[in-house]
């Protein structure tokens, strides 16, 4: 079983130990073999792609990319917020509920744990708290100016960057730029696919088949009010065709029908964290080499919670992308010699996860934000006009 002292001794400067590898066989939930729906781009493609299976392979096969690297961290860092009341990670909200007209589907808040760019991220800079803009606050510029090599306001108050990775890149280019890469990695992928090709065809039905040849005009922006002919014209509006009212029958061929579900001859997924990475992590020139090993090992503690939530039971990924593990390796990779260990189960993570951040605080690790309340962001005065703009509201 991983613990605290296997951490800290893997994790500090004068450790040789190379990391943790989790490998897992995944299975459909319809069983082996059963489709899976890999993540579509733009144009409707796969990401593609041909890989060794194994050394001993006569020739690469081809596979195809089922969820890449960073949705695998989106997915991780989803996992520690539904678990945050538990796990006491440092949070930010941002509350949009004073922002009238929205649509119902969009949230009224976002957390800091789904910042497209975490502590990088342009909503943070655009934030405001008690009144004051977020960036001129004292915290607002200690966590933009933080770097992986004076890391204290990151563990304090966004750990997931420092694992994860940020590129702060949104300040312009005579301030901050800072980039570091993800310590842990993680991707799913199908190997031999049985066809790429294979679209999903078929038929939208309308019960009473409508079609007219009348001219249709509708705004794209509200579809509630539509109309036909000349009499019936809209403001703001274009010709249209009656499916795009959702009124008859609409077949998907050829290049209008989307990339498929795909059969597989195994699905794995491979997690990795690099203790080579996490060691560029630092507090700074005045903190201990032991301060340094305990954020750095909190860290990997936090990677093995997320990854031990997100995948350590059945999940789903997207439509037709449920996948159950049917097996799974995790490999302590030594600097002499590599050596099969237990993670355990989603109460041996949290308390592995405890067990670092107690210790951590212990030797002086700067942890402000954990097991706090989160802070309450609201939208500055552009970033309110930017989602008004984007989102009129309505007349009913």
């Amino acid at each position: 079983m991983l613990d605290l002292e296997r951490l800290l001794v893997g994790c500090a400067d004068t450790g040789f130990d190379d990391g943790i590898r989790i490998d897992a066989e995944l299975l459909p939930i319809s069983g082996p073999g059963g489709p899976v729906k890999p993540a579509v781009y733009e144009g409707g493609s796969y990401q593609l792609d041909r890989r060794w299976d194994a050394p001993s392979d006569q020739e690469p096969v081809q596979v195809v990319v089922v969820d890449n690297v960073p949705s695998q961290a989106n997915r991780l860092e989803h996992a520690l917020w539904r678990d945050r009341q538990l796990n006491g990670i440092p949070e930010f909200i941002l509350d949009l509920s004073e922002l009238s007209g929205m649509p119902a589907h969009l949230p009224r808040s976002i957390s800091s744990l789904k910042f497209p760019h975490r502590n990088a991220d342009a909503y943070l800079r655009d934030a405001t708290v008690d009144g004051q803009p977020f960036f001129a606050t004292d915290l607002g510029q200690a966590i933009f100016a933080a770097t992986a090599q004076e890391c204290g306001p990151l563990m304090s108050w966004f750990p997931q960057a420092l694992l994860f990775g940020f590129w702060q890149s949104h300040l312009g280019r005579k301030r901050h730029n800072t980039k570091h890469a993800r310590a842990w990695v993680s991707e799913i992928i199908g190997w031999q696919p049985a066809s790429i090709e294979t679209r999903g065809l078929g038929l939208k039905g309308d019960p009473l088949n409508l079609n007219i040849d009348d001219l249709v005009t509708s705004n794209p922006d509200d579809r509630t009010k539509w109309g036909i002919g000349k009499a019936g014209r809209i403001e703001g509006g274009r010709r249209d065709r009656l499916s795009e009212m959702g009124h008859g029958q609409v077949p998907f061929m050829g290049e209008d029908a989307a990339a498929a579900a795909v059969s597989f001859r195994r699905v794995t997924q491979r997690a990795t964290v690099s203790f080579a990475q996490l060691r560029r992590v630092s507090l700074g020139r005045e903190a201990s080499e032991e301060a340094d090993a305990a954020a750095r090992a909190l860290l990997v503690a936090l990677g093995l919670h997320a990854h031990q939530l997100a995948f350590g039971r059945a999940f789903a990924l997207r439509s037709a992308a449920d996948l159950r593990p049917s097996a799974r390796t995790v490999t302590w990779l030594g600097g002499s010699d590599d050596q099969e260990c237990d993670l355990g189960g989603a109460d041996a993570t949290r308390a592995l996860l405890a067990d670092c951040r107690e210790h951590a605080a212990s030797v002086g690790v700067p942890l402000e934000g954990w097991n706090q309340p989160a802070i309450i962001l609201h939208p500055g005065d552009a970033l309110a006009k930017a989602i008004s703009l984007t989102w009129p509201e309505l007349d009913n």
